[in-house]
């Protein structure tokens, strides 16, 4: 990965982005949150334009017909007493302030586009400062901004945060104030059942990626704590091993049954949950109002053959792929696709 990213161009960001997004509307997908950090020349010089990248990156998921949410990566070290390495210089600005005004460049230049949206994304515990954390909730709550940021994903993070902080990372971003219904902590899978009641409390999204967790071998979250703690979910590809949101969906709830060996308990989560949780529950963790569409199955499919009208929804959640979506008929300004 880091060697594509050292090579990296904002000619051919552009490219990529727009295949993956391409793949990501052919699949469903109407609105996508891009946790964007590679901001820089690959020396960790800024560009003369400093926001070409993620101008770049939006101009992609528009020629793609999405909606985006471009959440402005803030990376400052390797580690907790490590510098930034290698290509994770283009990741990091030279301080705090540096980054904030980017993200208010890229407020600016999109204020009146209906099917942008800009936000904050400190990378993860491991990657910020503590002292960063404060002034980036305040940057955001202030402008009303989403913001999204890696949490607890896996035990080394939360050993490393303790050893520096004497706080584990969720007691951290609580401490300093970002838990919020606009805050979304992506992965947050290496939790305890107080902290779960915490993000339920404060009506924090958590962001599931369950192909990319498995592929990382990140490990399980504990869905019955999020339960009942009245979690939100939110789902995410993330590494983008695969490009299937139903396989996300499903994944979830599949993976609960596998931590716990067991099909059924109060971990359960219905086809019209799971729905709602990818489709306007991401939109609303990305700054939108709603899911901004609705999917034209394809005509006679054959794995909707024998489903009655009333199953569709679980047929779709629980078996359904990609290759059922025909297109994605939107709602908002801006024509059907």
């Amino acid at each position: 990965m880091y060697e594509l990213a050292q090579s990296l161009t904002p000619e051919s960001i552009y490219r990529i982005a727009r295949v993956a997004y391409r793949e990501l509307a052919q699949a469903g997908v109407l609105t996508v949150g891009e946790f964007h950090y590679v901001h820089h020349q690959p020396d960790g010089t800024p560009y003369a334009d400093r926001t070409v990248m993620s101008d770049a990156v939006i101009r992609a998921a528009k020629d793609e017909g999405l909606r985006v949410a471009l959440l402005r990566g803030l990376y400052g070290r390797a580690g907790p007493g490590r510098p930034a390495e290698g290509v994770q210089r283009r990741f990091c600005d030279d301080s705090l302030e540096q980054g904030l005004a980017d993200v208010e460049t890229l407020l600016a230049r999109y204020r009146a586009d209906d099917g942008v949206r800009i936000g904050v994304a400190p990378h993860s515990v491991r990657a910020v400062f503590p002292q960063w954390l404060a002034p980036i909730e305040q940057f955001a709550a202030e402008r009303g901004l989403p913001l999204h940021m890696h949490v607890a994903e896996q035990p080394k993070e939360v050993e490393q945060c303790l050893a520096e902080t004497k706080r584990r990372p969720l007691q951290l971003l609580d401490e300093h104030g970002l838990l919020s219904p606009r805050f979304v902590a992506v992965h947050a899978i290496h939790l305890d059942a107080a902290e779960a009641q915490r993000l339920g409390a404060s009506g924090t999204f958590v962001c599931a990626c369950p192909t990319t967790e498995r592929d990382l071998g990140d490990g399980l979250p504990d869905l019955g704590a999020f339960r009942r703690a009245g979690v939100r979910h939110c789902f995410g590809v993330d590494g983008y091993a695969m490009c299937d949101p139903f396989e996300e969906m499903r994944g979830l709830l599949l993976g609960e049954r596998l931590r716990t060996g067991k099909r059924f308990g109060d971990f359960a989560l219905t086809a019209d949950e799971l729905w709602a949780a990818s489709s306007d529950g991401g939109a609303r963790a990305l700054g939108f109002a709603d899911a901004g569409g609705t999917l034209d199955l394809r005509e006679g499919a054959t794995a909707l053959e024998l489903v009655d009208d009333e199953h569709r929804l679980d047929a779709l959640v629980f078996s359904g792929s990609a290759s059922l979506v025909e297109r994605v008929v939107r709602t908002y300004e801006g024509g059907s696709r």
